[in-house]
Protein backbone atom coordinates (compact mmCIF):
# COMPACT_ATOMS: atom_id res chain seq x y z
CA UNK A 1 0.00 0.00 0.00
CA UNK A 2 1.21 3.50 -0.83
CA UNK A 3 2.45 5.43 2.18
CA UNK A 4 2.21 9.18 2.57
CA UNK A 5 3.42 11.93 4.86
CA UNK A 6 0.78 13.56 7.05
CA UNK A 7 1.53 16.99 8.52
CA UNK A 8 -0.68 18.33 11.31
CA UNK A 9 -0.12 21.93 12.37
CA UNK A 10 -2.03 24.33 14.55
CA UNK A 11 -2.17 26.38 17.69
CA UNK A 12 -1.28 25.00 21.13
CA UNK A 13 -3.82 22.70 22.80
CA UNK A 14 -5.84 22.04 19.66
CA UNK A 15 -5.33 18.30 20.09
CA UNK A 16 -2.67 17.89 17.39
CA UNK A 17 -0.84 15.15 19.27
CA UNK A 18 -4.03 13.25 20.06
CA UNK A 19 -5.24 13.04 16.46
CA UNK A 20 -1.70 12.39 15.18
CA UNK A 21 -1.32 9.42 17.54
CA UNK A 22 -4.74 8.07 16.55
CA UNK A 23 -3.94 8.30 12.85
CA UNK A 24 -0.51 6.74 13.27
CA UNK A 25 -1.97 3.83 15.24
CA UNK A 26 -4.75 3.20 12.73
CA UNK A 27 -2.51 3.49 9.68
CA UNK A 28 0.47 1.73 11.34
CA UNK A 29 2.58 4.82 10.65
CA UNK A 30 5.41 6.35 12.67
CA UNK A 31 4.27 9.16 14.97
CA UNK A 32 6.64 12.04 15.76
CA UNK A 33 5.68 14.57 18.43
CA UNK A 34 7.77 17.58 17.43
CA UNK A 35 6.30 19.65 20.24
CA UNK A 36 7.85 17.23 22.72
CA UNK A 37 11.22 17.83 21.10
CA UNK A 38 10.99 21.60 21.59
CA UNK A 39 9.70 21.07 25.13
CA UNK A 40 12.70 18.87 25.88
CA UNK A 41 15.11 21.56 24.66
CA UNK A 42 13.27 24.12 26.81
CA UNK A 43 13.63 21.80 29.80
CA UNK A 44 17.34 21.42 29.04
CA UNK A 45 17.72 25.21 28.95
CA UNK A 46 15.97 25.48 32.32
CA UNK A 47 18.14 22.76 33.85
CA UNK A 48 21.29 24.48 32.63
CA UNK A 49 20.25 27.87 34.00
CA UNK A 50 19.92 29.45 30.57
CA UNK A 51 16.47 30.85 31.39
CA UNK A 52 15.89 33.64 33.92
CA UNK A 53 13.35 36.40 34.56
CA UNK A 54 15.15 38.31 31.81
CA UNK A 55 14.39 35.63 29.24
CA UNK A 56 16.42 33.00 27.41
CA UNK A 57 20.20 33.27 27.14
CA UNK A 58 20.14 32.34 23.44
CA UNK A 59 23.90 32.35 22.95
CA UNK A 60 24.52 30.02 25.90
CA UNK A 61 21.81 27.63 24.68
CA UNK A 62 23.11 27.67 21.11
CA UNK A 63 26.62 26.87 22.32
CA UNK A 64 25.28 23.96 24.37
CA UNK A 65 23.05 22.40 21.69
CA UNK A 66 25.71 19.82 20.93
CA UNK A 67 24.97 18.37 24.36
CA UNK A 68 21.30 17.81 23.54
CA UNK A 69 20.47 14.28 22.40
CA UNK A 70 16.81 13.41 21.89
CA UNK A 71 15.11 10.16 21.06
CA UNK A 72 11.69 8.58 21.36
CA UNK A 73 11.06 5.26 23.05
CA UNK A 74 7.83 3.31 23.24
CA UNK A 75 6.31 2.87 26.69
CA UNK A 76 5.50 -0.84 26.82
CA UNK A 77 2.63 -0.27 29.29
CA UNK A 78 0.83 2.53 27.45
CA UNK A 79 2.11 2.02 23.91
CA UNK A 80 2.93 5.73 23.72
CA UNK A 81 6.19 7.09 22.31
CA UNK A 82 7.93 9.05 25.09
CA UNK A 83 10.73 11.55 24.67
CA UNK A 84 14.15 11.05 26.25
CA UNK A 85 16.61 13.88 26.86
CA UNK A 86 20.18 12.61 27.07
CA UNK A 87 18.87 9.10 27.82
CA UNK A 88 16.53 10.30 30.61
CA UNK A 89 12.75 9.95 30.23
CA UNK A 90 11.41 13.51 30.59
CA UNK A 91 7.88 12.92 29.29
CA UNK A 92 6.16 14.07 32.48
CA UNK A 93 8.56 16.94 33.19
CA UNK A 94 8.06 18.56 29.79
CA UNK A 95 4.25 18.74 30.20
CA UNK A 96 4.28 21.17 33.14
CA UNK A 97 3.06 24.76 32.86
CA UNK A 98 6.57 25.97 33.77
CA UNK A 99 8.03 24.31 30.69
CA UNK A 100 5.05 25.38 28.57
CA UNK A 101 5.83 28.99 29.41
CA UNK A 102 9.34 28.63 27.94
CA UNK A 103 8.69 26.51 24.84
CA UNK A 104 7.76 29.27 22.42
CA UNK A 105 10.72 31.56 23.28
CA UNK A 106 13.12 28.62 22.93
CA UNK A 107 11.47 27.45 19.70
CA UNK A 108 11.89 30.95 18.25
CA UNK A 109 15.69 30.54 18.29
CA UNK A 110 16.81 29.76 14.73
CA UNK A 111 19.63 27.41 15.74
CA UNK A 112 17.22 25.34 17.84
CA UNK A 113 14.75 25.11 14.97
CA UNK A 114 17.49 24.20 12.50
CA UNK A 115 18.75 21.36 14.71
CA UNK A 116 15.29 19.90 15.33
CA UNK A 117 13.98 20.37 11.78
CA UNK A 118 16.97 18.41 10.50
CA UNK A 119 16.17 15.57 12.93
CA UNK A 120 12.48 15.66 12.01
CA UNK A 121 13.18 15.46 8.29
CA UNK A 122 15.44 12.47 8.82
CA UNK A 123 12.72 10.72 10.85
CA UNK A 124 10.24 11.17 8.01
CA UNK A 125 12.43 10.33 5.03
CA UNK A 126 10.72 7.03 4.30
CA UNK A 127 7.16 8.42 4.41
CA UNK A 128 4.57 6.50 6.43
CA UNK A 129 4.83 9.18 9.09
CA UNK A 130 2.40 11.43 10.98
CA UNK A 131 4.07 14.52 12.40
CA UNK A 132 2.48 17.35 14.34
CA UNK A 133 3.79 20.76 15.24
CA UNK A 134 3.63 24.34 14.04
CA UNK A 135 5.70 24.36 10.86
CA UNK A 136 5.43 20.80 9.58
CA UNK A 137 3.42 21.60 6.47
CA UNK A 138 5.25 24.84 5.74
CA UNK A 139 8.90 24.05 6.59
CA UNK A 140 9.60 20.47 7.63
CA UNK A 141 7.51 18.70 4.96
CA UNK A 142 6.21 21.29 2.49
CA UNK A 143 5.51 18.45 0.04
CA UNK A 144 3.45 16.36 2.48
CA UNK A 145 0.54 14.66 0.72
CA UNK A 146 -1.91 15.61 3.49
CA UNK A 147 -1.71 18.80 5.53
CA UNK A 148 -4.14 19.60 8.32
CA UNK A 149 -4.33 22.89 10.23
CA UNK A 150 -6.19 22.63 13.54
CA UNK A 151 -7.70 25.59 15.36
CA UNK A 152 -10.07 26.29 18.26
CA UNK A 153 -10.92 29.30 20.38
CA UNK A 154 -8.35 30.33 22.99
CA UNK A 155 -10.86 29.74 25.79
CA UNK A 156 -11.67 26.24 24.56
CA UNK A 157 -7.99 25.38 24.29
CA UNK A 158 -7.25 26.77 27.75
CA UNK A 159 -10.10 24.70 29.22
CA UNK A 160 -8.64 21.56 27.67
CA UNK A 161 -5.15 22.35 28.92
CA UNK A 162 -6.39 23.25 32.40
CA UNK A 163 -8.26 19.94 32.65
CA UNK A 164 -5.20 18.01 31.49
CA UNK A 165 -2.90 19.72 34.01
CA UNK A 166 -5.22 19.46 37.01
CA UNK A 167 -6.01 15.82 36.29
CA UNK A 168 -2.26 15.24 36.27
CA UNK A 169 -1.99 16.72 39.75
CA UNK A 170 -0.66 20.19 38.88
CA UNK A 171 -1.97 23.07 40.99
CA UNK A 172 -2.64 25.76 38.40
CA UNK A 173 -5.26 28.44 37.85
CA UNK A 174 -7.39 28.69 34.74
CA UNK A 175 -6.40 32.34 34.26
CA UNK A 176 -2.70 31.39 34.22
CA UNK A 177 -3.36 28.64 31.68
CA UNK A 178 -5.37 30.99 29.45
CA UNK A 179 -2.63 33.62 29.66
CA UNK A 180 -0.05 31.00 28.68
CA UNK A 181 -2.12 29.87 25.70
CA UNK A 182 -2.54 33.43 24.44
CA UNK A 183 1.13 34.29 24.97
CA UNK A 184 2.23 31.19 23.07
CA UNK A 185 -0.16 32.05 20.24
CA UNK A 186 1.42 35.49 19.95
CA UNK A 187 5.02 34.28 20.04
CA UNK A 188 4.40 31.35 17.68
CA UNK A 189 2.62 33.53 15.13
CA UNK A 190 5.02 36.47 15.15
CA UNK A 191 8.48 34.88 15.44
CA UNK A 192 10.83 35.62 12.56
CA UNK A 193 11.90 32.02 11.92
CA UNK A 194 9.16 29.68 10.65
CA UNK A 195 6.15 31.41 12.26
CA UNK A 196 3.00 29.39 12.82
CA UNK A 197 0.96 29.71 9.64
CA UNK A 198 -1.49 27.65 7.64
CA UNK A 199 0.08 26.22 4.50
CA UNK A 200 -1.76 27.28 1.34
CA UNK A 201 -2.74 23.68 0.59
CA UNK A 202 -3.61 22.70 4.18
CA UNK A 203 -7.16 21.80 5.18
CA UNK A 204 -8.32 23.98 8.08
CA UNK A 205 -10.42 22.33 10.78
CA UNK A 206 -11.88 24.24 13.74
CA UNK A 207 -12.55 21.66 16.44
CA UNK A 208 -13.96 24.01 19.10
CA UNK A 209 -17.32 22.19 18.98
CA UNK A 210 -16.07 18.85 17.70
CA UNK A 211 -15.58 15.68 19.73
CA UNK A 212 -12.50 13.50 19.28
CA UNK A 213 -14.35 10.68 17.52
CA UNK A 214 -15.88 12.93 14.86
CA UNK A 215 -12.57 14.69 14.29
CA UNK A 216 -10.75 11.39 13.92
CA UNK A 217 -13.16 10.03 11.32
CA UNK A 218 -13.07 13.25 9.28
CA UNK A 219 -9.27 13.32 9.15
CA UNK A 220 -8.94 9.56 8.69
CA UNK A 221 -11.17 9.78 5.61
CA UNK A 222 -8.98 12.57 4.24
CA UNK A 223 -5.93 10.36 4.78
CA UNK A 224 -7.60 7.40 3.08
CA UNK A 225 -8.46 9.58 0.09
CA UNK A 226 -4.87 10.76 -0.24
CA UNK A 227 -3.48 7.25 0.10
CA UNK A 228 -5.85 6.00 -2.57
CA UNK A 229 -5.08 8.95 -4.84
CA UNK A 230 -8.63 10.31 -4.63
CA UNK A 231 -7.60 13.96 -4.51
Amino acid sequence: MTKITIAIDGFSSTGKSTIAKQLADWLDYIYVDTGAMYRAVALFAMQQGFISKNGVDSLALINALGGVVLHFQKNEDTGAAEVFLNNVNVEKQIRTLEVSAQVSPVAAISAVRSKLVDQQQKLGQGKGVVMDGRDIGTVVFPDAELKIFLDASATTRAERRYKELTQGGDAVSFDDVLANVMERDHIDSTREDSPLAKANDAIAIDNSEMNLEDQFHIILQLAKDRIAGRV
